[in-house]
């Protein structure tokens, strides 16, 4: 059975620049960039603007590319709690914008992004880059690192979210399509 295309929109969180990328392929098969860019705010700006300003750029994504799911980058610790905070609330706000269309977000750590590109959990970010360029054959290597690493993330989500969502989905319908433990038909 040939699995159908997923279009899925990845974010890398973060107030200051906010990377946003969508591709659209299926594992296995090439993969097609659709968009990438990045919404930047200022540092100085009141945080209930910057928040504003990347849920409005987001939401226009999500009504031009319709996309079928969303991977955000999950928030790790960092030394720096002013920056995890940050990245939290830019996580959340793609989040809420996603859940708001009743679409499916997945989660995924950057090792788990970077070994699903590169091979290797440890990768640098110009490595990621580096094969965001040549999976999807494009020119030039996207910037900032933050489009990129957005790219990297819906990629990552085709090969491996993808396939396990659709797994998930079909052992729920096949378990409910079961009559309980002890009924007899």
């Amino acid at each position: 059975m040939r699995l159908p295309e997923l279009r899925v929109m990845g974010v890398d969180p973060g107030l200051t620049r906010c990377g946003l990328g969508a591709v659209e392929g299926r594992p296995g098969a090439r993969l097609s960039l659709v968009a990438v860019g990045v919404v930047r705010t200022p540092p100085d700006a009141d945080l209930g603007v910057r928040l504003v300003a990347i849920e409005a750029e987001i939401e226009r994504w999500l009504d031009e590319l319709r996309p079928d799911s969303v991977a955000v980058e999950r928030v790790f610790a960092q030394h720096n709690t002013r920056t995890v905070m940050g990245t939290a609330q830019a996580s959340a706000v793609a989040i809420l914008c996603a859940a708001r269309r009743g679409l499916p977000v997945t989660l995924h750590t950057p090792s788990e992004v970077k070994a699903a590109i590169t091979g290797s959990g440890t990768a640098d970010k110009k490595q990621v880059g580096t094969m965001v360029t040549r999976l999807l054959r494009l020119e030039s290597m996207p910037k900032p690192a933050d489009a990129a690493d957005a790219l990297a993330l819906a990629i990552c989500h085709v090969w491996r979210g993808g396939v396990q969502n659709r797994l998930a989905e079909a052992l729920a319908k096949a378990q409910s399509a079961r009559p309980p433990r002890g009924v007899r038909q």
